[in-house]
């Protein structure tokens, strides 16, 4: 029989929520050019301008990118917007664009939601919107939730807009402009200057964060330029400022040099003259188009990316099951899926990196590679040639569109699987043009034509919707991707972050060879699987990751032993661990600006038996940001494990005051409850959780053991079966079922739920 130490058990507090910001990456393929010689000084950022004389080409091309207009202090040249007492209304507050003075400002609600005028002091972006950033004596900036719609007029631009203009944003909710959300400082900055540095004091609460140059210039992508322009000088009088061919240069991105692609007539397509053995131009584009955390200052071109960057995986909701782009995952996560990468291709295969533009127009650019004359027919493609239906994007790198006006294409390059939309709801290029029609109508259309269904070249959906789905037979198809190295390495990450190590020893197995990858990624994407791995079985297999070549492989391995006692170390591992915490809580102190950082680092003080530093983090955060959930919860843990449920209980009830429909926090205190011996009130507040947060399984549990717990056996059963109709699979549900109808002698039901859970464990010990 479930008692009420069963509630404490089912989740003992709350599990520390730890928050990381939010691939493939072979950071040793693409490591560091050294220079050696008289040019190893450190290089510094020099400025375009003096790239600009020499690059005369380049330069013309750069002047007329959006790399150029990414930042740009407010003026008559570079404000886009109506600023001539322009009016928008939203969410009741009317907000006015005047100038005055000479300057640009608005008259908005401000954080404490009344109106106030705001001085503009640069512009963010160009096209197909710009926004407008305003400084804070704290040196913050902060990103208007209005922008201005720079498309022409017969596209419908030329006007203010809201950038959530189907929800009410107003000044207490999180994504107002004048919160975290919206901070250019950690947000934003790092990809709209060059040399950015964030500069944040978190003792005073202030950022002086600088730049070499406000906008993308020649060094964002090529790297500090000093020992370059040495090299140049050095040159013109016939001596050399360097002992190789690096030119001074930080890293040459130089793949594609005396590279040629060859098209085989047979199938139509291009094989790469040599295999791409480096990926230093895809990783210098990463740092920027890609979906990923920072965790360090000072990455420059050339450096791993691994080792300044956490890259998210292929998860939802970031991504649809299949891989497609579905929140803004900026294409580089979507073009690691692709055949593409796979045969060779760089990013300035296809773009021209100084212009930003493709290098050919329309169906021309794909005609590199792909023979028009297998695939620019009608015979391929089906539709009109010439029309919207016959161009390669359309189906092959459909759009969807982020910030309201600016659509973006899928970088993945995959063929269109409507018979995987009428399977797992995915969506497909031919329904995203023929809205008329379902996914059944056009899965058996191109059925029709090709006589069969499509395959494609990612053929992980099915495992992945199975995963999202916690279906009981998903571990062994998860195993096979992730042991496939035929598949991509980012998929094969995302296959090990989704696999529940703890289910077998076949899956032990598995993960082992994951963390030992040559790709740095998919050790990564294995590491984080060991959340299901019982703590003493964890530092045998990810002490040796201690001394990774990549720093986010080795903090995230500094994260995971936190709860490891050091005497149960060898010396050395110590020694290593020790370096690793360090740079963990390097990364976090970089992002102190943001309360899940210091929540991130609380926790890590907590795990290491450090309660005062755990608390005094965990504040802070709650300070930062009053209404972050997970640092009420953390907090009320911390307590919790130092038997101060007294205060736990407080805390929580302060973040209720804030969140007051929070269902996590309404839960945690009924746990507090539960162990300060309020059955009653416990039981209140779980009721509140799952009203809240109906569709949480673990909440429903637990809600049903306290009711069971307290005279109420009927009430939950029923509300475990509800609970089981939405989570067929969930073990402490079944588990519960059996013990509550074998407590009033239903042997028959009992059985029955005790086969749903012995099918279960058979499922997860397939091979």
């Amino acid at each position: 029989m479930v008692a009420w130490g069963g509630v404490v058990a089912a989740m003992v507090a709350v599990a520390a929520i730890v928050v990381w910001f939010h691939g493939h990456a072979n950071p040793e393929a693409g490591s560091q050019q050294k220079n050696s010689g008289p040019a190893t000084a450190a290089a510094k950022y020099a400025g375009s301008d003096t790239c600009l004389s020499c690059h005369i080409a380049e330069a013309a091309e750069w002047r007329q990118s959006q790399h150029r207009a990414a930042m740009a202090e407010a003026n008559e040249q570079t404000v886009l917007g109506n600023f001539n007492n322009a009016k928008f209304t939203h969410a009741g507050i009317t907000s006015t664009f005047f100038k005055r003075d000479g300057k640009f400002y608005t008259r908005t609600d401000g954080p404490d939601g009344k109106l106030a005028d705001f001085q503009i002091k640069y512009t963010f972006g160009v096209y197909p919107l710009q926004q407008y950033l305003v400084e804070f004596p704290d040196g913050r900036l902060q990103a208007l939730s209005i922008a201005w719609d720079a498309r022409a007029g017969k596209d419908h631009g030329q006007r203010w807009f809201h950038l959530y203009p189907r929800e009410r944003i107003t000044h207490d909710d999180e994504l107002h402009w004048t919160r975290a959300t919206q901070n250019w400082n950690f947000t934003c900055a790092d990809c709209h200057s060059t040399e950015l540095r964030k500069n944040y004091d978190p003792l005073a609460n202030r950022f002086q964060t600088h730049w070499s140059e406000i906008n993308v210039g020649c060094e964002a992508c090529h790297g500090p330029g000093s020992r370059h322009l040495a090299w140049a000088e050095a040159t013109k009088t016939g001596k050399s400022a360097v002992a190789d061919d690096t030119k001074g240069l930080s890293a040459r991105l130089d793949e594609r040099r005396d590279v040629t692609w060859t098209v085989n007539t047979a199938t139509g397509n291009a094989a790469r003259s040599r295999p791409r053995a480096a990926e230093r131009e895809i990783e210098m584009c990463a740092q920027c188009h890609s979906r990923r955390s920072q965790i360090a200052d000072g990455y420059e071109a050339g450096k791993p990316f691994l080792d300044y960057y956490r890259p998210a995986l292929l998860t939802s909701p970031l991504y649809h099951v299949d891989g497609q782009q579905r929140d803004e995952v900026y294409n580089w996560g979507s073009f690691l899926q692709s055949k593409m990468f796979a045969s060779g291709v760089t990013c300035s295969d296809c773009h021209n990196p100084h212009s930003g533009k493709l290098r050919a127009e329309g169906n021309a650019v794909c005609a590199n590679c792909h023979l028009p004359g297998k695939y620019d027919t009608a015979q391929h493609h089906h539709h009109k040639p010439g029309s919207a239906g016959a161009a390669c994007t359309a189906c092959h790198m459909p759009t969807t569109t982020y910030m309201v006006v600016d659509p973006r294409h899928d970088h993945s390059m995959r063929v269109p699987r409507p018979d995987q939309s009428v399977k797992l709801n995915t969506p497909n290029a031919c329904n995203a043009c023929h809205a008329n029609h379902n996914a059944r109508w056009a899965a058996t259309q191109v059925n029709q034509w090709y006589g069969h269904d499509p395959q494609g070249y990612q053929r992980f959906a099915s495992a992945f919707a199975a995963a999202n789905a916690d279906a009981p037979d998903v571990q062994a198809p998860l195993r096979a991707i992730a042991g496939d190295s035929t598949q991509p390495p980012i998929v094969r990450a995302t296959a090990f972050a989704e696999l529940n190590a703890s289910t077998s020893r076949t899956a032990i197995e598995v993960l082992a060879q994951g963390l030992h990858d040559p790709n740095a990624l998919v050790r990564l994407g294995a590491l984080q699987s060991l959340a299901n791995v019982p703590p003493d079985a964890r530092a045998p297999l990810v002490v040796p990751l201690l001394s990774d070549p990549v720093r986010a492989v080795r903090i995230e391995v500094a994260s995971i032993l936190a709860t490891v006692p050091a005497a149960q170390l060898r010396e050395d591992a110590r020694t290593a661990f020790e370096q690793a915490a360090g740079e963990y809580i390097a990364s976090q102190r970089y992002n102190a600006d943001r309360a899940e950082a210091r929540v991130n680092l609380g926790t890590f003080y907590a795990n290491r038996g450090d309660a005062a530093s755990a608390e005094a983090e965990i504040k802070a955060a709650i300070r930062l940001e009053p209404r972050y959930i997970p640092a009420y919860v953390n907090l009320a843990d911390l307590y919790r494990a130092s038997g101060r449920d007294a205060d736990g209980e407080r805390i929580l009830r302060e973040g209720l005051k804030v969140a007051p429909k929070s269902a996590v926090l309404h839960y945690a205190l009924g746990l507090a409850l539960v162990r300060m011996k309020h059955a009653d009130a416990a039981l209140s507040e779980f009721e509140r959780a799952t009203a809240l947060e109906p569709s949480d399984a673990q909440m429903a549990y637990v809600y049903a053991v306290a009711l069971h717990s307290t005279g109420k056996p009927g009430a939950a059963i029923a509300r475990l079966e509800k609970a089981l109709v939405a989570h067929p699979h969930d073990r402490n549900i079944l588990e519960a079922l059996v013990s509550f109808h074998a407590a009033r002698g239903e042997r028959a039901a009992a059985q029955k739920y005790a086969e749903r859970l012995q099918a279960l464990s058979e499922s997860d010990n397939q091979p």
